[in-house]
Protein backbone atom coordinates (compact mmCIF):
# COMPACT_ATOMS: atom_id res chain seq x y z
CA UNK A 1 0.00 0.00 0.00
CA UNK A 2 1.19 3.73 -0.59
CA UNK A 3 -0.93 6.81 -0.37
CA UNK A 4 -0.22 10.33 -0.49
CA UNK A 5 0.20 11.53 3.11
CA UNK A 6 -0.86 15.03 2.01
CA UNK A 7 -4.42 14.26 0.79
CA UNK A 8 -4.12 11.31 3.77
CA UNK A 9 -5.69 9.05 0.66
CA UNK A 10 -5.35 5.84 2.56
CA UNK A 11 -8.85 4.15 2.37
CA UNK A 12 -8.46 3.10 5.86
CA UNK A 13 -11.05 4.04 8.76
CA UNK A 14 -8.33 5.80 10.65
CA UNK A 15 -5.60 7.53 9.81
CA UNK A 16 -2.54 5.22 10.53
CA UNK A 17 0.23 7.66 10.98
CA UNK A 18 0.23 7.92 14.64
CA UNK A 19 0.01 3.66 14.61
CA UNK A 20 3.21 3.77 12.27
CA UNK A 21 6.11 5.85 14.73
CA UNK A 22 4.85 3.89 17.70
CA UNK A 23 5.93 3.19 20.52
CA UNK A 24 5.79 6.58 21.21
CA UNK A 25 6.42 8.07 25.51
CA UNK A 26 3.95 9.79 26.75
CA UNK A 27 5.01 13.08 28.13
CA UNK A 28 2.61 13.70 31.08
CA UNK A 29 3.59 18.11 31.33
CA UNK A 30 2.70 19.61 34.58
CA UNK A 31 2.96 23.48 34.40
CA UNK A 32 1.74 26.13 36.53
CA UNK A 33 0.66 29.63 35.50
CA UNK A 34 1.61 33.08 36.54
CA UNK A 35 -1.42 33.31 38.40
CA UNK A 36 -0.37 29.71 40.35
CA UNK A 37 -2.64 27.68 38.44
CA UNK A 38 -1.03 24.05 37.98
CA UNK A 39 -2.14 22.29 34.85
CA UNK A 40 -1.21 18.18 34.06
CA UNK A 41 -1.66 16.79 30.52
CA UNK A 42 -0.46 13.97 28.53
CA UNK A 43 0.74 14.56 25.44
CA UNK A 44 1.44 11.67 23.12
CA UNK A 45 4.34 13.78 20.63
CA UNK A 46 7.22 13.74 23.69
CA UNK A 47 10.25 12.15 23.69
CA UNK A 48 14.51 12.54 24.40
CA UNK A 49 16.12 14.71 21.89
CA UNK A 50 20.05 14.93 23.28
CA UNK A 51 21.84 14.22 26.53
CA UNK A 52 25.12 16.36 27.56
CA UNK A 53 22.69 18.73 27.74
CA UNK A 54 19.40 16.82 28.21
CA UNK A 55 16.91 18.36 26.54
CA UNK A 56 13.36 16.90 25.90
CA UNK A 57 10.69 18.00 24.03
CA UNK A 58 6.53 17.72 23.34
CA UNK A 59 4.50 18.36 20.67
CA UNK A 60 1.29 21.04 21.16
CA UNK A 61 -1.77 21.47 18.73
CA UNK A 62 -2.72 25.04 19.73
CA UNK A 63 -1.86 26.93 22.06
CA UNK A 64 -2.83 24.65 24.62
CA UNK A 65 -2.30 25.30 28.93
CA UNK A 66 1.05 23.57 28.99
CA UNK A 67 2.87 24.88 25.95
CA UNK A 68 1.56 28.85 26.79
CA UNK A 69 2.61 28.33 31.09
CA UNK A 70 5.86 27.13 29.99
CA UNK A 71 6.59 30.09 27.92
CA UNK A 72 5.43 31.91 30.45
CA UNK A 73 7.44 30.44 33.37
CA UNK A 74 10.14 29.41 32.34
CA UNK A 75 8.84 25.94 33.46
CA UNK A 76 7.64 22.30 33.09
CA UNK A 77 7.93 18.69 34.35
CA UNK A 78 7.53 15.80 32.52
CA UNK A 79 6.56 12.64 34.80
CA UNK A 80 6.80 8.95 33.59
CA UNK A 81 3.25 8.35 32.49
CA UNK A 82 3.18 4.60 34.14
CA UNK A 83 0.66 2.12 33.09
CA UNK A 84 -0.75 1.23 36.91
CA UNK A 85 -1.64 5.31 36.35
CA UNK A 86 -3.21 5.12 32.59
CA UNK A 87 -6.90 5.50 34.11
CA UNK A 88 -5.43 8.97 35.73
CA UNK A 89 -3.21 10.00 32.84
CA UNK A 90 -6.55 9.62 30.39
CA UNK A 91 -8.63 11.52 32.84
CA UNK A 92 -6.00 14.55 32.59
CA UNK A 93 -6.96 14.58 29.10
CA UNK A 94 -10.15 16.13 29.43
CA UNK A 95 -11.23 19.21 28.40
CA UNK A 96 -11.38 21.30 31.28
CA UNK A 97 -12.04 24.72 31.74
CA UNK A 98 -9.25 27.20 31.05
CA UNK A 99 -7.54 27.45 34.92
CA UNK A 100 -9.53 23.86 36.46
CA UNK A 101 -6.72 21.72 37.91
CA UNK A 102 -6.64 18.41 36.28
CA UNK A 103 -4.32 17.14 39.48
CA UNK A 104 -7.58 17.31 41.34
CA UNK A 105 -10.16 16.50 38.76
CA UNK A 106 -8.21 12.89 38.17
CA UNK A 107 -7.30 12.52 42.18
CA UNK A 108 -3.97 12.96 41.45
CA UNK A 109 -1.22 13.58 44.38
CA UNK A 110 1.50 16.10 43.90
CA UNK A 111 4.78 16.29 45.05
CA UNK A 112 6.99 19.48 45.17
CA UNK A 113 9.49 19.49 42.74
CA UNK A 114 13.58 20.21 43.80
CA UNK A 115 14.29 23.12 41.28
CA UNK A 116 11.27 24.04 39.31
CA UNK A 117 7.75 25.62 40.64
CA UNK A 118 5.24 23.08 38.90
CA UNK A 119 5.02 20.35 40.74
CA UNK A 120 5.11 15.80 39.85
CA UNK A 121 2.79 13.35 40.07
CA UNK A 122 3.39 11.65 43.14
CA UNK A 123 2.63 8.06 42.13
CA UNK A 124 4.96 8.19 38.99
CA UNK A 125 8.59 6.36 39.59
CA UNK A 126 10.30 9.57 37.43
CA UNK A 127 10.27 12.63 36.82
CA UNK A 128 12.10 15.51 35.04
CA UNK A 129 12.30 18.59 35.91
CA UNK A 130 12.99 21.20 32.73
CA UNK A 131 14.18 24.45 32.45
CA UNK A 132 12.08 26.17 28.91
CA UNK A 133 14.19 26.47 26.24
CA UNK A 134 12.75 27.77 22.94
CA UNK A 135 9.30 26.71 21.28
CA UNK A 136 9.38 26.20 17.50
CA UNK A 137 6.29 26.63 15.69
CA UNK A 138 5.89 24.03 12.57
CA UNK A 139 5.53 26.21 9.20
CA UNK A 140 2.78 24.18 8.35
CA UNK A 141 -0.93 23.96 9.43
CA UNK A 142 -3.53 21.53 9.46
CA UNK A 143 -6.17 20.67 7.55
CA UNK A 144 -8.61 22.41 10.45
CA UNK A 145 -5.82 25.07 11.02
CA UNK A 146 -4.04 23.92 13.53
CA UNK A 147 -0.64 24.98 14.41
CA UNK A 148 1.67 22.89 16.20
CA UNK A 149 4.21 23.57 18.30
CA UNK A 150 7.20 21.77 19.63
CA UNK A 151 8.33 22.50 22.86
CA UNK A 152 11.51 22.03 24.16
CA UNK A 153 13.26 21.96 27.69
CA UNK A 154 16.59 21.26 29.89
CA UNK A 155 16.77 18.77 32.16
CA UNK A 156 17.58 20.30 35.00
CA UNK A 157 16.37 17.51 37.31
CA UNK A 158 15.67 14.08 38.11
CA UNK A 159 13.75 12.23 40.25
CA UNK A 160 13.59 8.65 40.46
CA UNK A 161 11.90 6.06 42.79
CA UNK A 162 14.63 4.22 44.82
CA UNK A 163 11.99 1.16 44.44
CA UNK A 164 13.23 1.09 40.56
CA UNK A 165 16.80 1.56 40.87
CA UNK A 166 18.43 -2.00 41.05
CA UNK A 167 22.00 -3.09 41.60
CA UNK A 168 22.51 1.09 40.59
CA UNK A 169 20.87 0.81 37.90
CA UNK A 170 17.30 2.25 36.99
CA UNK A 171 15.16 -0.58 36.19
CA UNK A 172 12.27 -0.12 33.79
CA UNK A 173 10.04 -3.03 34.13
CA UNK A 174 10.34 -2.03 37.53
CA UNK A 175 8.42 1.31 37.14
CA UNK A 176 5.27 -0.48 35.85
CA UNK A 177 3.76 -3.74 35.57
CA UNK A 178 3.94 -3.26 31.57
CA UNK A 179 5.24 -1.80 29.21
CA UNK A 180 6.74 0.69 31.32
CA UNK A 181 5.93 4.33 29.53
CA UNK A 182 2.54 4.10 28.47
CA UNK A 183 2.70 4.69 24.76
CA UNK A 184 0.25 5.25 22.49
CA UNK A 185 -0.31 3.20 19.45
CA UNK A 186 -4.00 4.81 17.92
CA UNK A 187 -5.51 3.05 14.86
Amino acid sequence: MFYDAVENSHGLPHDPFKALVAPRPIGWISTISNSGQVNLAPYSFFNGVSTDPNIVMFASGGHKDSLVNAEETGEFVCSLATYDLRDEMNQTSAALAHGENEMDFAGIEAATSRLVAPPRVAASPVALECKYIQTVEMPIKSKSGTIYHVVFGHVIGVYINDNVIIDGLVDIKKCARWPGWVTMIIQ
